[in-house]
This record gives structure tokens, sequence and C-alpha cells, in this order.
């Protein structure tokens, strides 16, 4: 009887090919050479990383998964360019899988992280195109700035993105995310109330 592979409940395909594949696809890939120039191109792109942006700060889930392929990976590497995450320490690896998972594990309310609930805003620029060996397959950098604001106050990340994208039966897939954080401000505690009440406090004392 033939395995039925689901990757939504199982990591078959993270396995050595994958981390060659991966290990290729983000090495010397930003070159100049490659770069698209075509405004078209690039605005087709945007628009999808900037869409991605938007689902993530409206929690908007499934949608955001379902902008990716079924055998993906979303790589946040411990080091500021990456390397190889079968020798370095990473921030996050998940496949499919992991993904669905914590998913889950927001809408059960048990994420203690969350709860209450973050809001986040992202901007997303400089988003720059690049060719590849492959006609339905482009690379992807932009620029992220993460504004989380929290009940204890307001953090901020900053980076940039590596994005595979794979076009699929004319639609254009998310398959590998790599995203190198290259800040991560200390957070800012909250304020205990607004300019107008901070001047009647000082008009009373």
């Amino acid at each position: 009887m033939q395995t039925v592979h689901d990757p939504a409940i199982s990591s078959y395909y993270v396995n050595d090919e994958l981390y060659r594949n991966l290990v290729e696809s983000f090495t010397d890939w930003q070159r100049e050479e490659l770069a698209i120039g075509a405004p078209e191109v690039r605005d087709r792109f945007r628009l999808l990383i900037e869409r991605e942006a938007r689902l993530l700060d409206e929690l908007r889930f499934d949608e955001w998964l379902a902008m990716y392929s079924p055998e993906c990976i979303y790589w946040v590497p411990g080091t500021p360019e990456g390397g190889d995450p079968r020798r370095e320490i990473a921030v996050s690896f998940d496949d499919r899988r992991r993904m669905e998972d914590r998913i889950y594990r927001l809408r059960t309310g048990y994420a203690w992280s969350q709860a209450p609930k973050s809001r986040t805003v992202r901007m997303i620029s400089n988003v720059e195109v690049f060719a590849t060996s492959e006609s339905a397959v482009r690379m992807v950098r932009s620029n992220f700035l993460i504004s989380e604001f929290r009940v204890d106050g307001t953090r901020f990340l900053s980076g940039w993105c590596g994005h595979r994208f794979v076009e699929r039966a004319t639609r254009w897939e998310i398959h590998h995310h790599n995203r190198a954080l290259r800040r991560r401000a200390p957070r800012l505690p909250r304020r205990s109330g607004d300019g107008r009440q901070s001047a009647r406090r000082r008009a009373h004392a």
C-alpha cells in the first residue's frame, strides 16, 4: 500500500535534499546581474509581500497560510546572514506541520505570550526581485519594520526578508521564507496616562 504524505501532519519532506536546496537558494542570490528591474514584475511581488504582512496584522492566519506551498519552510536564522540550519542555531525553523501547530495553539487561548493578543503593524519597503535558473522561481528581498503593541509596552523588530516564490498553476506561492532579524529594540514601557492627564496632574500639584 502506497504511503500518502500529508505535510500538515508529517515532516516527511524535511530531509537532506531540502536542506541542500534551501542553502543553495539563499546563497549568492542577490547578485546585480540577476536583479529584475521591470516595474510590473516588482509590483506583482511587492503586492504579494504586502498582502502577507496585512493578513498577519489582521490575524487572518488561514488566508496567510494559503499563500504558502504545501511543502514550505519558514526560517528565522540565528545569525544575520543565515547559513546552514543543520549547523547553526535558528530562532525558528518551521515546516508546514509546525506552522499549523502554531496557529492552532494561538486559537486555543493557552499561548500565554499572546494573552492578551498583541496588535502589530508591519511596514514593508525596498522590494527587489531576482531571477533564478528556473523561470517558475523568483527570489524576492524586502526590508521590514514590525511594531508590536502589548499591554506592558511597545517593541520594534527590524530586518530583511528573503522569499522564494514558486509559480504553480498560474499562481505564485511562497515556498521558502527567510527572515533575518537585524535589530530587536528594547520594549518601550506603556505610559500611565496621556498628555492631558499629565497636564491636569501638574496643574493640581
